[in-house]
Order: structure tokens, then C-alpha cells, then sequence
């Protein structure tokens, strides 16, 4: 009778931990961690000039100290959503604070530009290991459908705007303190997120822990590796060159490895039931094309706002706050209202589409534009767009989902998010370069024509963004079922309130 009488005071504790208040908490944990994540792949670049001044490193080696952290974050992803299913989210997501915090602290008192890149690269480990854990403990401690759609608006509008936000965060820090900050500021976030995620997040090992895939970890890490590091190559060296394609090829033929061995392995890393669902499938993708175009516009931008139109580092972050504000607004809106009515088939693509014309309206920006009355409306639109995007593809890339495949399809929206984002960053950058050069041969490089140089190497980029956005309407467009999603829980979801 006493062993009767002590269980139902444990299940009514375990309950109580899991109320809807503490649920929101939670959620806010996680948000402030994936914040971290994201903003930090774009939150030093604004202090790559002061950072270079300082330690004096040259301008071939700058892009380093961002293509270290999109290298290990990018090429480790999945194999650190796969340990999340094995360890327990609980504890990766809390080494991971811990370790990004380490890293960010070793970077930012690095004495020269060798331990500068270490400490991005190890920022990157981390991140592999933080950002599917905390998407995981998202998709498993939001089940019930109306609070999961207000939990994946709030979550797909950090994701999506992480990076303006970096923008601007780097931008006040660079100006008013110091280069270093932008990566001090980790430590606050970091504390922070460490210290709730400890009180809330309940501890425990997976119920049913699936076995490491060791074989396909190399094989997906090294791919992926490779791929990044070949679009990285890119931006200095010619298509042509062995050190851009030989890296691409080989990428290719490990990842297609990869995807061959996994329809063959007893464990497999990426098990088909994840990638096959046509819904899925259509997320994966969607966050592929919205990476690349959304890292390039804030780029590309940032750019033409400080080279051409001569923005201070904090009036460029501020000049994308309408758009973080908007992409909010319509990720909460689509979540809540639109996807539970129509479903994501006619959002997705609409959202696409809205992207891809905002990114043609900005081929229109030239040297006497101004920010309200052409800046700001693409913009706008741009947000609504990826606000449709974002929110919408992360809810349904991970629902239905099983408990012990929590983990790598979160991993699968931050790999496609993330590796999408690398590509398309090193493919507009090397476009406009070309863009560029092709302008000014057989011109006089006076400051009117550089200036104008500069003008259409912008336009470039956008163009072939817009070509991304119309690309991931269609696939969307095809792929998305119709109607309303039905949420598909597994008999053993609901031991999924377990980290």
C-alpha cells in the first residue's frame, strides 16, 4: 500500500512541473538559447573591421573568423541532434550553454587571430549541440496542438530574425564598447539560459535510447564539411579551381554515401521515416531556400546601407528592427490562425513568393534612395514573407514526430536552415563580385563608377535571391499535402515530457 500510496504524489509533482505556466518558461529558455545560436552568425561580422584593425590579421584571412563557425556548426549538426537522442536533451542542451560560453569567452580575449578562429570553430561545436537540443525539448514539451502553433510562432520568429538582430546587437556593441563584447555577450545569454534551463527542464535519459550510427556520422559530418568549406572557397578562389570544386564533388559523393548507408543501416542517423514525409520533406527544403536567401539579403544590405548610403553600424541594425517586428507579428498570426484553418500548402508558397518579390523590389535601391520610402517597403514585404516561412515549416518538420527521433529532426531544420544559409551566402557573394568586375572592365574605376559597381553586384544578388524564393515556391507548392495538418503522435509520445 505505501508503494501505491508514493507514486501518485510523484506523477502529481511531475504533472504540476509540467503546467501550462511553467510550459511557457520553458519556452523562453529555449528561445534565449536559440537567440544565442543565431545571432552569432551574424553579430560579428559588423566587428570584423575593428576586430581586424586590432589584431592585425589580413583581409584574405577575415573570412575565417565567420567561415570556422559556419564549418563545425554546419558539418556537426546532425550528428549533435542524434547525441541529443542519445544522452538526453536535458543534459546536451546544458553542456552546450556551457561549452558556447567557454568558447565565446576564449574568444573574445584572443590574443591574435589563431585563437580567435579556434574559438569560433568550438562556438560552432557547440552550437551543433545546442540548437537541436533546444528545438527537440521544444517539440517535445509543446503537444497539445494550440499551444505547440503559439510555441513554434515565437520559436520561428527568433530563428528568423536572429540574425537582424545580431546585426544590430553587433552593431550598438562595436560602436559603444568594443569589438570583443559581441562576443562577451554570449556569457550573459548563456548564464541565463544555464540557470533557467536548470530549475525547469526535468532530467532523465531517453525512454527508448536508439544506438549511434557511427558510420553515417562521418559520412553526413565529412560531407557536409566538405560542401560548406567548398561554397566557402568560392568567394576567393574561381569555380574552376580544385580547392572550390574538388570540395564540392567529394561533398557530394559523402553525402549521397550517407544517404545510400542509411537505407542499410540497423541504426541509421537520418532514418528514412523522418525525411520521407511529404510534409517534412517540404520544411527541410523550405528552411534550405529561406536560409540562403534571408543570409543574403542581410549581407547584401548591410552593405548597400553602410557603403552606399553611409549608415552607421547601429543605424544599419536598427534599420531592420520593421522587419523582425513584422516577421513576429505574422509568424504568431500564421501559426495560431491561418495554418490551424488551411494548412500549410497555400502559406508556405505564398510566404515564398512574397520573399522572392521583395527581393526583386530591392534590385530598384540606388544611390539617392531613401530609407521610408524605398528601403523600408521591401523590407516589409519580406518580412511577411519569411514570417509565413519560418514558423510554419519548423511546426511541421518536427511534428508527429517519435520521442526517439526528436532530436536529429530538429537537427534536420537547423542543418537545412544552416548549410542553406552557407551556400547561398558564398554563391550571391561570388555572383556579385562577378557583377562587379563585369561593370567595371573597360571603365575607369572613378568613385562614380565603383560606387555603381557596388550598386549592381547588390542588384545581382537579389535577382538570384528572388530566383531562390520562386524555386522554393514551387517545391513547396508540389510537395505540401492540402488541408489542415493532423497532428500524428506516436503511442509513445507522451513519455516525451522527459529531457
Amino acid at each position: 500500500m505505501a508503494r501505491h500510496a508514493r507514486q501518485p504524489r510523484k506523477t502529481a509533482r511531475t504533472a504540476d512541473e509540467r503546467g501550462p505556466s511553467r510550459r511557457w518558461w520553458v519556452l523562453g529558455v529555449i528561445g534565449l538559447a536559440q537567440l544565442m545560436v543565431v545571432l552569432d552568425a551574424t553579430i560579428v561580422n559588423i566587428a570584423l573591421p575593428s576586430a581586424q584593425q586590432d589584431l592585425g590579421f589580413s583581409d584574405g584571412n577575415r573570412q575565417w573568423i565567420v567561415t570556422a563557425y559556419a564549418l563545425a556548426f554546419g558539418s556537426l549538426l546532425l550528428f549533435g541532434g542524434r547525441i541529443a537522442d542519445l544522452v538526453g536533451r536535458r543534459v546536451v542542451f546544458l553542456t552546450g550553454l556551457v561549452g558556447f560560453a567557454v568558447a565565446s569567452a576564449i574568444g573574445g580575449a584572443a590574443p591574435g587571430f589563431e585563437i580567435l578562429v579556434m574559438a569560433r570553430a568550438l562556438q560552432g561545436m557547440f552550437a551543433a549541440l545546442l540548437a537541436p537540443a533546444a528545438l527537440s525539448l521544444l517539440t517535445t514539451t509543446f503537444t497539445v496542438p494550440k499551444e505547440r502553433a503559439k510555441a513554434f510562432g515565437i520559436y520561428g520568429a527568433i530563428a528568423g530574425t536572429g540574425g537582424a538582430v545580431g546585426l544590430l546587437l553587433g552593431g550598438v556593441l562595436t560602436e559603444y564598447l568594443d569589438w570583443r563584447w559581441c562576443l562577451y555577450v554570449n556569457l550573459l545569454f548563456a548564464f541565463v539560459a544555464f540557470t533557467g534551463g536548470r530549475r525547469l527542464l526535468i532530467a532523465g535519459a531517453p525512454a527508448d535510447r536508439p544506438k549511434l550510427d557511427v558510420p553515417g556520422a562521418v559520412l553526413v559530418s565529412a560531407g557536409l564539411f566538405c560542401i560548406v568549406f567548398g561554397f566557402s572557397r568560392a568567394e576567393t578562389h574561381p569555380w574552376s579551381s580544385p580547392d572550390t570544386w574538388g570540395f564540392l564533388v567529394a561533398g557530394a559523393v559523402l553525402v549521397s554515401a550517407f544517404a545510400r548507408w542509411q537505407t542499410r543501416a540497423a541504426h541509421p542517423l537520418l532514418p528514412m521515416r523522418v525525411v520521407l514525409d511529404r510534409n517534412r520533406a517540404a520544411s527541410f527544403i523550405g528552411m534550405f531556400i529561406s536560409g540562403g536567401g534571408m543570409f543574403g539579403v542581410f549581407l547584401f544590405l548591410t552593405y548597400f546601407l553602410q557603403k552606399s548610403l553611409f549608415y552607421s553600424p547601429v543605424s544599419t541594425g536598427l534599420a531592420f528592427l520593421p522587419m523582425v517586428v513584422v516577421m513576429i507579428v505574422t509568424s504568431m498570426t500564421t501559426t495560431n490562425l491561418l495554418v490551424p484553418r488551411i494548412g500549410a500548402k497555400p502559406i508556405v508558397p505564398f510566404g515564398m513568393g512574397l520573399a522572392a518579390a521583395a527581393m526583386a523590389w530591392l534590385t530598384t535601391l540606388d544611390l539617392n534612395s531613401t530609407y521610408f520610402a524605398h528601403v523600408l517597403p521591401p523590407l516589409i514585404c519580406l518580412g511577411l514573407g519569411l514570417g509565413m516561412v519560418f514558423a510554419t515549416a519548423m511546426n511541421l518538420a518536427t511534428a508527429g514526430v517519435a520521442a526517439r527521433d526528436a532530436g536529429v529532426a530538429s537537427a534536420m531544420v537547423s542543418t537545412s536552415q544552416q548549410v542553406g544559409g552557407s551556400i547561398g551566402t558564398a554563391l550571391l557573394n561570388t555572383l556579385a563580385t562577378s557583377a562587379a568586375a563585369d561593370y567595371l572592365a573597360g571603365r575607369r574605376p572613378t568613385p562614380a563608377a565603383v560606387a555603381q559597381a557596388q550598386l549592381e553586384s547588390y542588384s545581382t544578388a537579389y535577382w538570384w535571391s528572388a530566383g531562390f524564393f520562386v524555386v522554393g515556391l514551387l517545391v513547396t507548392g508540389t510537395l505540401y499535402r492540402r488541408g489542415v495538418p493532423q497532428p500524428r503522435l506516436t503511442a509513445e509520445e507522451p513519455a516525451t515530457v522527459r529531457a
